[in-house]
């Protein structure tokens, strides 16, 4: 008998294999488009090439290595971060890239009947972790102009995570407002996922010795420049730490390849390139807010490596869609209360540059066609 039983005129019943596949909706992200020819403003990463030494490792790396399974426990990267961060090895997880860090700590500390609590607009893969894994959550609205409250934290939950600054509205909290949230939430774990702190952030790394419930998140991707190696790690109590080996341990021992390891320790020893780069970042985003302003923008004031801007009288969708047909792409986001924004990551000199010239030409233009 043929299993596909028909449930009307042009209809087929589900096969049971298939009534049996998890249904998840996705998260999107940024487009990577190829060429040379074109200025990429869209998914963060940062403009300047890794630490030299980053390429020295690489280079030095034996191919025959690559035959044998990797650290599992990828030590000379979990010493050089303890070494850097002064504290110990036992206070380090790392993982392929922060979003298999934050996986982890959702699917080890987020395990309550009670609601996780995150903003309700923020990085886009906490609401997919929580209903891949099936995570009650709740969201708390940013205020009006774009802020976390504290305040919205004070009430029964199994966790809370926000980042910090803020994705994509590079709004920062104060060091006293992350223990502000810490101090009214130690019964559940608190994560700040600090992806972007490098850029003028404060960390909330100096609470861990007071909160034995607070993972703090970070990767290379950003300040670091290698969003294409994925290395991301958190500092926590070793309680915690313990058990999101167990997790790991339970799921993909081997998570780190070789030459991430070997790569990742060369540019955490590289402090005086980490600084130089950040430094560069800083002062081309500072500038960039006075061009926008000038050229009728209006922005949270970030503190991460990318601006979150509004025109006055254009809409952001019909700026995405100019800008993108001439190979300048930013993301676009495309819901309730973001669709009037864009986010622009600071790039080079250069590259900022052609930005401020295709959006001056563009509204000079618009303005005389009205």
């Amino acid at each position: 008998m043929n299993g596909n039983m028909s449930g009307g005129a042009g209809e087929t019943a589900p096969r049971l294999w298939e009534r049996n596949i998890r249904r998840v909706t996705p998260y999107v992200p940024g487009e990577q488009p190829q060429g040379s020819r074109l200025i990429k403003l869209n998914t963060n990463e940062n403009p300047y090439p890794p630490a030299p030494g980053v390429c020295r490792a690489l280079a030095q790396l034996d191919a025959a290595a690559l035959r044998k399974y990797p650290d599992p426990a990828a030590s000379r990267l979990v010493r050089a971060l303890a070494d850097r961060y002064g504290l110990a090895p036992e206070q380090v997880f790392t993982g392929v890239g922060s979003d298999d860090v934050l996986a982890m700590a959702f699917l080890t500390f987020f395990h309550s009947d009670r609601p996780v609590l995150f903003p309700d607009v923020t990085y886009s893969f906490y609401p997919v972790w929580a209903e891949l894994f099936g995570i009650p959550y709740e969201t708390c609205p940013l205020t009006g102009d774009f802020a976390i409250d504290p305040r919205d934290y004070d009430r029964p939950n199994g966790g809370v995570i926000f980042p910090n600054p803020n994705a994509p509205t590079g709004r920062g909290l104060a060091l006293a407002q992350v223990e502000d949230i810490l101090r009214h939430n130690q019964d559940a774990v608190v994560i700040v996922d600090e992806a972007y702190v490098d850029f003028g952030g404060e960390s909330a790394l100096p609470l861990l010795d007071r909160y034995g419930n607070l993972l703090v998140v970070q990767t290379f991707s950003k300040s670091r420049s290698m969003a294409g190696m994925r290395i991301g790690f958190a500092f926590g109590a070793p309680e915690l730490i313990r058990a999101m080996q167990d997790v790991k341990y339970s799921y993909n021992s081997y998570t780190m390849n070789l030459p991430a390891i070997l790569a990742g320790e060369a540019a955490v020893r590289d402090e005086a390139y980490f600084r130089e780069t950040v430094a560069k970042i800083v002062a081309t985003r500072e500038h960039a807010k006075e061009r926008l302003a000038a050229l009728g923008f209006s922005f949270p004031d970030s503190q991460a490596n990318f601006l979150f801007i509004r025109h006055r009288s254009v809409p952001a969708e019909e700026l995405y869609g100019a800008l993108r047909a001439n190979a300048i792409y930013v993301r676009y986001f495309r819901a309730p209360r973001t669709s009037e924004y864009l986010r622009v990551t600071i790039g080079t000199d250069a590259e900022m540059e052609a930005l401020y010239a295709f959006l001056e030409e563009y509204l000079a233009g618009r303005a005389g066609r009205a």
